[in-house]
């Protein structure tokens, strides 16, 4: 089965509450769709949690191919191996994709404008604003620590 996954992560502040959204395709139908928060990150963080979520979602669905839409640039040359991975926060993330990728038969991916990316960006937004409504982000957008994080 081939597959095509648009990822999109993002942080209201740079860091700050973070939230990922995923769009699953197979041919022209949506089978499948994400949108989460993860609590305090940075964008870049978002969008590799985002990337994982969507080729973890692939592996269940038993995909041997996949095509992933970003419009993550960094992410993109970073998986191309056109960038290297210099951030500490961003080596295990860029590890865990790459053993997830080794799982298929075909890995592509490609870097797309932001307008290509709509649905994954809504998705984004729409888990942001429910962290803000069930008030696990204050006012200013602050995300609560989990009590796992307050040791």
């Amino acid at each position: 089965m081939r597959l095509e996954i648009f990822t999109d992560g993002g942080s209201s502040g740079n860091p700050g509450p973070s939230a990922v959204g995923v769009v699953i395709k197979e041919g022209p139908d949506t089978i499948k769709t994400l949108s989460r928060f993860i609590g305090q990150g940075t964008n870049n963080i978002a969008e590799y949690t985002a990337l994982i979520y969507g080729l973890q979602e692939a592996l269940i669905l038993k995909a041997d191919e996949v095509s992933v839409k970003t419009d993550s640039e960094l992410m993109y040359k970073q998986l191309r191996g056109l960038y290297a991975v210099k951030h500490a926060h961003i080596k295990p993330l860029f590890d865990q994709v790459q053993r997830l990728i080794a799982g298929f038969k075909l890995f592509q991916i490609a870097h797309v404008p932001r307008e290509q990316n709509k649905e994954a960006d809504a998705l984004v937004r729409q888990a942001l604003k429910k962290a803000r409504q069930d008030g696990r982000c204050d006012a200013n957008g602050v995300a609560e620590e989990s009590p796992s994080s307050k040791g």
